[in-house]
């Protein structure tokens, strides 16, 4: 125990790269006689590039700065929202930054996202199928690069949103909002998701997190998600049992679709109805299945307030592009990782 605590005294602050605390805005349009819908806008933490990744690289690259790290390396599809950020982030401050790159259905977004990442200096290693990014990884980081994990999910990663979690309390406790009883959220790597679900249960909050997850097999993404909440809880100084962590978080499978980066129709609706009624922007591998399971636990009166945690960047991706490859002049490989 003296070493753990000891451990944690000595963790680096999270680097300053957000702005905090984002806000909340109810929808009137969208909400429904018993049951309202609420937003947190996470797709403001940073004016050049916001959404969730922001709060989990302020503590994962720190840590990687304390450490003296001079070159990171992560994974994700090829149009990952986290690669981009770690990207993006990485080399202001410092860092060179590599990636193993996966395919995924081709949208003009995900060609945009691989731009970007071009663009702002990665070094990708493209890969034929997940199943091959270990092996990809394992050389990259015996070449010395250190890792940043698939997401940003770790205990530390999700570190960023424990404190996330505390943030929404303080906005409670001030009056901007009710205490929700629903957090509805996207479920993909799972640090997300975790780290509110252990910072509600050290708030004390009734709140429970529903994670909706983007690809399968759900059980996999449900067992991270809940051992990730488990692990950050007991981080932050809150055991908490497995009973107690299955009860502060579920997850919504029923929008997976045909699989990760897939089009469905929920969320082409939901897509339509975020814009029109918030001003949203969705995309179609993370956002529009969890807005979709948030106008679904609306409609079903699944709780007095519900919160959809907006986890997209809506800044522009015009200066992310500029001075980077247009689509034609990307490399082949990289463009083929977009099918």
């Amino acid at each position: 125990m003296l070493e753990k605590s000891t451990a944690r005294r000595a963790r680096p602050g999270p680097l300053a790269i957000g702005t905090f605390p984002t806000p909340v805005d109810r929808v009137e349009a969208l909400s429904a006689r018993g049951s309202d819908l609420w937003v947190k806008r996470d797709d403001l933490t940073h004016g050049v590039y916001g959404g969730n990744k922001v709060r989990k690289l302020a503590y994962l690259l720190a840590d990687a700065l304390a450490q003296g790290t001079r070159r990171v390396v992560t994974a994700g599809g090829a149009g990952s929202h986290h690669v981009l950020a770690t990207t993006y982030f990485g080399t202001r401050a410092g860092l060179e930054v590599e990636a193993v790159l996966v395919p995924q259905p081709r949208t003009p977004h995900v060609l945009d996202v691989l731009r970007a990442d071009v663009a702002q200096g990665l070094l990708p290693f493209p890969v034929s199928s997940w199943g091959a990014v270990p092996l990809a990884l394992a050389r990259r980081m015996a070449s010395g690069a250190r890792l940043v994990p698939v997401g940003g999910s770790s205990v530390l990663g999700s570190m960023g949103y424990v404190s996330a979690a505390h943030e929404l309390a303080a906005q409670i406790r001030e009056g901007a909002l009710p205490e929700p009883d629903v957090c509805v959220v996207a479920l993909g790597s799972g640090g997300t998701a975790a780290g509110l679900a252990a910072g509600f249960e050290a708030e004390g909050m009734r709140t429970r997190v529903v994670g909706v997850c983007v690809t399968p097999p759900a059980w996999a993404l449900r067992r991270m998600a809940r051992f990730l909440a488990r692990a950050s809880a007991h981080d932050v100084g809150t055991p908490a049992t497995c009973a107690v962590i299955r009860a502060r978080i579920a997850t919504d499978d029923r929008f997976i679709g045909p699989g990760y980066g897939h089009r469905i129709a929920a969320g082409d609706e939901a897509t339509l109805l975020a814009r029109d009624a918030v001003g949203l922007v969705l995309d179609p591998t993370y956002t529009a299945k969890a807005f979709a399971s948030a106008l679904w636990h609306v409609r079903a009166r699944r709780g007095r307030h519900i919160l959809y945690w907006h986890t997209l960047s809506s800044a522009p991706m015009a200066p992310l592009l500029a001075g980077g490859p247009s689509e034609t002049s990307l490399p082949k490989a990289l463009r083929d990782l977009a099918f």
